[in-house]
């Protein structure tokens, strides 16, 4: 079993930053692709940001220039440095891991951080 573990939200101004990590734990043994994604209150989950372990990287455009994804294959972590925050930001962040266990590929969430500004 895979377990993911976010931290890192909070509440800040708007124009202020807020760094997100996920950290994952279990049986793995190889992870492509790391994402966060995001769920405001009333609105279907969105995507935020994806990071592959080749290093392709790509944002939502309403995140772009402001966001920036990055993660350490060593300590199997996802980061998230937000800059310039606005109200819109405002949801409870997720991250998202396809995690190999040497046996097969899963999909895994973790259970969520709230952003507030």
């Amino acid at each position: 079993q895979v377990q993911l573990v976010e931290s890192g939200g909070g509440l800040v101004q708007a124009g202020g930053s807020l760094r997100l990590s996920c950290a994952a734990s279990g049986s793995i043994s190889s992870i492509n692709v790391m994402a966060w994604y995001r769920q405001a209150p009333g609105k279907q989950r969105e995507w935020v940001a994806t990071i592959r372990r080749v290093g392709t990287i790509n944002y939502v455009d309403s995140v772009k220039g402001r966001f920036t994804i990055s993660r350490d294959n060593a300590k199997n972590t996802v980061n998230l440095q937000m800059n310039n925050l606005k109200p819109e930001d405002t949801a409870l962040y997720y991250c998202n891991m396809n995690v190999f266990n040497g046996y097969s590929w899963g999909d895994y969430w973790g259970q969520g951080t709230q952003v507030r500004t």
